[in-house]
């Protein structure tokens, strides 16, 4: 099962991109959804994560007031719309999915992306200054 990241792009520093995860396999809104990321030479790190049901967004503290999370049930997408995006938020962006993850853990580095149940082939941002 995989799932599918698209949207990224090349933007100006302060510009916005919006992401987008889905699959066609499941429902996601069953699932917690988080996205992660890496940078060259750096760890994949999670940034943002929606839980399953009431949808409630988590964001580490270096995207809080830039980044949002959201969920389009009827099309079974996960958005994250990213604004006045920054140099160092340049990375290869992936989303995963699963149902028993704890979030906290995933933004604090405790669960990685390879923790995740379901995981897709990320997509590049790039922010040129």
């Amino acid at each position: 099962v995989q799932l599918q990241a698209s949207g990224g792009g090349v933007v100006q520093a302060g510009g916005s991109l919006r992401l987008s995860c889905t699959t066609s396999e499941f429902t996601l809104d069953y699932y917690a959804i988080c996205w992660f990321r890496q940078a060259p030479g750096k760890e994949r790190e999670g940034v943002s994560c929606i839980s399953s049901g009431a949808s409630s967004p988590y964001y580490v503290d270096s995207v809080k007031g830039r980044f949002t999370i959201s969920r389009d049930n009827a099309k079974n997408l996960v958005y994250l719309q990213m604004n006045s995006l920054k140099v160092e938020d340049m990375a290869v962006y992936y989303c995963a999915a699963d149902r028993n993850v704890k979030i906290g853990g995933v933004l604090s580095g405790i669960n990685a992306f390879e923790d995740m149940n379901y995981r897709g082939k990320g997509t590049q941002v790039t922010v040129s200054s």
